[in-house]
């Protein structure tokens, strides 16, 4: 009786009319094959608008896809026509520079929100494969070129790079509780790195939970563990210009991180304006202006790190990965000037030595920097101590010499 029921149970949803799919693609997204990005980008490239839509040009864009060509080209179909090359690449590209919702993304490129959704982690992926060369913790003769080029651009001796970290908002992660929502009040991640005198990412740590205390941040990293077990390669202690005692190579930090031999920060609360003091966390926020302008021109090209990322936390570890390995890029190729030009970065006014802004401070929505951090070390303290009185003897910085 039972098998009979089932049977007809069976017969009657057999005999119920399967609904008809009422159309393979839509409308809108059919006018890609009509007009692809190809004929997009090379009208962009006449007008001289493709470096502000993809910031880069043309000879880049074509580089970058040689590389990445057979890790994310897809075959046509009996059933449909694949998704370009051309196409994947320049989607990514243009999501990282605005962040734009897919769904507008979809609109300029004629490509459905749910294959871009697809499509961009892949590209970056690759992306990060490719250009994973651009940054890479030095060895004992990089370190040393850093270290010159910080005391001949920045006069400051002895300094390895400008160390910094940043909270880049994110959606909240699915079951995670408050795991990623950080002492600002939203969910995060931690992007931390390393800049050397150019601007340049030498080293970098994404993804640590934003709930994490910004001083263990930096204590959970490789980083800090290659210079406790003394396999970082810094170079031996060595004198400052014009003094006999050594002191060891260091990175300039602020507040958010620890005093110790090889971190320097400035001197807490006001000083007196003439007090070496003063004049030594002067000289360390200027050399640290490195590290800023990295993460304002950063935020500013590549805007998708200014909204809040929907995306898990692997994801956008692998995203924020991208725009780093791309900053990088850029600047090293003919596109350097067009993605940053000079008047991004802060100046000196030759006269009185004070600040000129960067045009990346005069924008909003800023990348949120790290809490904090009040751990020092008799060590630190006695390194500190040795600049400081480099700064307001043999190292004094007379701008007026300096220029004229």
């Amino acid at each position: 009786m039972e098998e009979d029921l089932l049977i007809g149970i069976a017969f009657i949803f057999c005999l119920k009319k399967k609904k008809k799919r009422s159309y393979w693609m839509r409308q809108t997204l059919k006018a890609r094959g009509k007009y692809s990005a190809t004929d997009y980008l090379k009208d962009l490239g006449i007008d001289g608008c493709l470096k502000d839509f993809i910031r880069m040009n043309s000879s880049e864009f074509e580089y970058l896809q040689n590389l990445i060509g057979a890790k994310i080209g897809k075959r046509d179909t009996t059933f449909r026509k694949s998704v370009s090359l051309t196409e994947r690449l320049a989607v990514t590209l243009r999501f990282l520079a605005t962040g734009s919702s897919y769904k507008s993304l979809g609109n300029v490129f004629k490509l459905s929100d749910q294959v871009i959704s697809i499509i961009v982690p892949e590209v970056c992926e690759a992306l990060n494969e490719v250009l994973k060369e651009y940054i890479q913790i030095p060895t004992t003769p990089q370190e040393l070129h850093v270290a010159n080029s910080f005391e001949e651009k920045w006069n400051f001796p002895n300094c390895l790079g400008s160390i910094d970290g940043k909270h880049v908002a994110i959606q909240k992660p699915i079951d995670s509780g408050s795991e990623y929502y950080n002492y600002k009040g939203f969910y995060s991640v931690v992007l931390l790195v390393i800049v050397d005198a150019e601007y340049n990412f030498l080293y970098v740590n994404i993804g640590c939970q934003g709930r994490i205390s910004d001083g263990g941040v930096f204590a959970n990293t490789k980083f800090r563990n290659k210079i406790n077990d003394n396999s970082l390669k810094i170079p031996s202690d060595s004198s400052l210009p014009g003094r006999n005692k050594p002191v060891p190579y260091v990175f300039v930090t602020d507040d958010a991180f620890p005093l110790e031999k090889h971190l320097l920060k400035p001197f807490p609360g006001p000083q007196d304006s003439n007090s070496k003091e003063r004049i030594f966390s002067y000289r360390l926020s200027r050399a640290r202006r490195t590290v800023e302008n990295a993460f304002g021109i950063l935020s500013a090209r590549f805007r998708v790190l200014r909204t809040t990322i929907l995306l898990d936390p692997e994801k956008t570890t692998t995203l924020i990965m991208t725009c780093v390995l791309l900053h990088n890029f850029i600047r090293k190729t003919e596109s350097s000037m067009i993605y940053a030009p000079s008047q991004y970065y802060d100046g000196d006014d030759i006269v009185t030595g004070t600040r000129i802004d960067g045009q990346w401070r005069l924008e909003q929505q800023q990348l949120t920097p790290l809490e904090a951090c009040e751990s020092l070390t008799d060590d630190g303290k006695e390194i500190r101590k040795e600049f400081a009185e480099y700064f307001s003897n043999e190292g004094f910085l007379d701008w007026a010499s300096k220029y004229y």
